[in-house]
């Protein structure tokens, strides 16, 4: 059973919709990127999965159940919006979360001295959050969404605003709650981070879901585009696409941009090349990146590289 089923999710707003007949599951121990600009339908979507908004239409299933917050224990969340009680300590405010979540006091403080050993702020256990850097403090939001182990793990854009080391520790994290058997879904428009972490992925545009599937699923969309320097016309190559040519400084030598038909493998062309004889100086394939993936099918407002 996916820990999370989403089927014909319907969200309006008035005259604005914002989530389209969307649908989707996550598995247990499975990363699942959602992907989509500014105004996707991302945080509506995480929204209504944690029952602080109701669909317009369609279902929502958390653990084989509707969300509500016998399930909420289940879950933990780190939104986009981070937001702290400055006044409250780090540790006061890990246990205050975990209670919210229906945890033990003692467990909670043992979980949550835990987790700030491990992003090295145990010594600031004690330290109120409004002295502490930003930094810090995402340290301690995020220790928030994962001191009761949850099952589904939902991060709202929670590489926003983390510099280069705290976006390890968080990419860390994230594969630590996999491997523990958490399903875990991180919304995001940054597509490096869903690139190198995700076991399959959701693009969303305009609250309507254009592609899901994996990785190599969403680069075969696009052709594989490929430079080369030789002799002969490569454009009469089997599976070429297109070809456009350039001179060289030695004029016996071209070289060549080509691209090719979807499905079709460069491997196999230049085996091809060494079957007929064809002498290469040069052979370089590129594979579309996510990003060309997602300016081909969402557009290219709102990405980030």
């Amino acid at each position: 059973m996916p820990v999370l089923e989403i089927h014909n999710l319907v969200k309006r707003f008035d005259t604005v919709l914002a989530v389209d007949d969307l649908s989707f599951s996550v598995e247990a121990g499975e990363i699942f990127g959602f992907l989509g600009g500014n105004g996707a339908g991302k945080t509506t979507t995480l929204r209504m999965v944690l029952d602080i908004l109701r669909p317009t239409s369609g279902t929502i299933s958390l653990l084989g159940a509707p969300p509500s917050r016998r399930v909420a224990s289940a879950i933990g969340f780190l939104p986009e919006e981070r937001g702290l009680y400055g006044a409250m300590t780090a540790i006061e405010t890990i246990v205050y979360f975990g209670r919210l979540k229906g945890m033990d006091e003692a467990l909670a403080r043992r979980r949550g001295m835990e987790l700030l050993e491990r992003f090295d702020l145990a010594e600031r256990a004690k330290s109120k959050i409004g002295d502490m850097s930003k930094g810090m403090a995402q340290k301690v939001q995020l220790a928030t969404a994962l001191v009761n182990e949850p099952e589904l793990l939902m991060l709202d854009e929670p590489f926003s605003g983390l510099d280069p080391v705290n976006q390890g520790l968080l990419e860390d994290e994230i594969l630590r709650a996999s491997e523990r058997g958490a399903a875990v879904i991180f919304s995001t428009h940054v597509m490096q981070h869903a690139e190198r972490l995700c076991d399959r992925l959701l693009l969303l545009k305009k609250g309507r879901k254009r592609f899901e599937g994996t990785l190599a699923e969403a680069r075969a969309l696009l052709p594989a585009r490929l430079d080369a320097v030789a002799k002969a016309d490569l454009a009469k190559l089997p599976g070429v696409s297109e070809a456009a040519a350039s001179p060289t400084d030695d004029p016996d030598w071209q070289a060549w941009s080509l691209r090719f038909a979807p499905g079709v493998e460069p491997g196999q062309v230049l085996q091809h090349c060494t079957e007929q004889g064809i002498v290469l100086r040069r052979w370089e394939h590129h594979r579309a990146s996510l990003h060309d993936v997602f300016v081909q099918l969402v557009g290219d407002e709102e990405i980030k590289p």
